[in-house]
């Protein structure tokens, strides 16, 4: 069989692509993912008590860009959503990121602005240019919230100290003064209103030249398919047979526990009473629990039913048989990068699109961002 473009990966950067080429250009395409379904990690689904979950972590979107939220609001209504996220330790649910808020919990009294800032000028460490990941933290907030909230939490998640993590793993997580407790800042935060994967769906119901192959490896249709053009989206050193050694990922392992309204009225308290089994869609343990968190998406997604579902996260050695969902940006994983990112420069009929392919930890908008401009460029003839 000869296609244009054979897409592999069925995630965001994949499907955004095959519908592009599809519907604007015409091209025929292939999607090849190894796994059964299409979405990649934003796969969501109904469990066996029809609550609706995210199979592989909570995705929450959120974009700055109107273009991208136009663009995929061709295939979905959107469910406005503000994430929260609380911090339990010492007993109390912090708010967090740390905010006003967190402080005038600490204090156990209301505090202004000012106060906070004053507080936090005493005990940051005065440094001009955090190299990482402990010094971005103790530079804006001192070693006390740092050790409260982040050291063991970043620990447990990437099994590394954060002195020996690249700034921008923590650099991710705002410290504010005012009392604004969202944990995102962008303007538009909100999920698809039937979930992800009916999202999806429209977006290849719209197209008429893209065939799907579920449950196949790249390997095995590479032979078979002749295709003009390849789009990759995999993990990079995968594609060249980790020639130069494995790059380092981060997986996770996702535990699920469901709550009947019996069960929550016998825990008796009155977020339980309201249907939910925590204040927050999200709460972080950081310090003594072998989770990092837990997640009950029925916050966002407002889902009325009976009971809830609840996820407990834990870190897991991509080594170990789980998905490759974080890289990990050290100094050794960036250099081995750069060697496979020459290697592909030389691929001249291959494109690596998103995540895995470009060993970013890349949000949701940027993604797909990063694919609407990779079509843009094969639509004008850039190679």
């Amino acid at each position: 069989m000869e296609i244009d473009f054979l897409i592999i990966g069925a995630g965001f950067a994949g499907l955004v692509l095959a519908e592009r080429l599809s519907s604007q250009l015409k091209k025929s395409c292939c999607v090849v993912d190894r796994r059964g379904h299409i979405g990649g990690n934003c796969y969501d689904e109904y469990d066996e008590h029809n609550v609706l979950v995210h199979r592989y972590g909570p995705h929450y979107f959120r974009t700055n860009s109107r273009d991208i939220r136009d663009y995929l609001g061709q295939f979905t209504g959107w469910k406005a959503v503000t994430y929260k996220v609380l911090s339990y330790c010492d007993g109390v649910y912090w708010s967090f990121p740390i905010n006003l808020r967190t402080f005038e919990q600490l204090m156990a009294r209301p505090v202004t602005e000012g106060e906070f800032g004053e507080y936090l000028e005493k005990r940051r460490i005065p440094i001009a240019n955090p190299v990482n990941s402990e010094e971005v933290i103790v530079s804006q907030v001192g070693w006390e919230l740092y050790n409260k909230f982040f050291k063991n939490y970043t620990i447990k998640q990437w099994n590394l100290q954060p002195r020996d993590l690249d700034a921008s793993v923590c650099g991710r997580i705002p410290v504010r003064l005012n009392a604004d407790d969202r944990y995102f800042e962008e303007e538009f935060q909100a999920l698809p209103a039937d979930g992800y994967t009916k999202m999806f769906e429209n977006m290849l119901n719209r197209t008429s030249g893209v065939r799907l192959l579920l449950n196949t490896s790249f390997r095995d249709v590479a032979k078979e398919i002749r295709a003009k053009k390849i789009i990759y989206t995999g993990p990079i050193d995968e594609y060249f047979d980790c020639c130069y050694g494995k790059l380092p990922y981060r997986s996770l392992r996702f535990e699920r526990e469901y709550y009947s309204v019996a069960k929550l009225r016998e825990m008796g308290t009155e977020v339980n009473r309201n249907g939910y089994f925590q204040p927050e869609m999200q709460v972080n343990y950081p310090n003594e629990q072998d989770y990092t968190r837990i997640v009950e998406m029925k916050h966002a997604t407002k889902q009325v039913c009976a009971g809830t579902t609840i996820v407990r996260e834990y870190p897991l050695e991509y080594r170990d048989g789980g998905e490759p969902y974080y890289p990990v940006p050290t100094k050794a994983s960036g250099e081995l990068y750069k060697r496979y990112k020459a290697l592909a420069e030389q691929e001249r009929s291959v494109r690596f699109v998103g995540r895995l392919a470009t060993y970013k930890y890349l949000n949701m908008d940027q993604v797909v961002g990063l694919a609407l401009k990779e079509f843009r460029k094969i639509a004008s003839g850039v190679d």
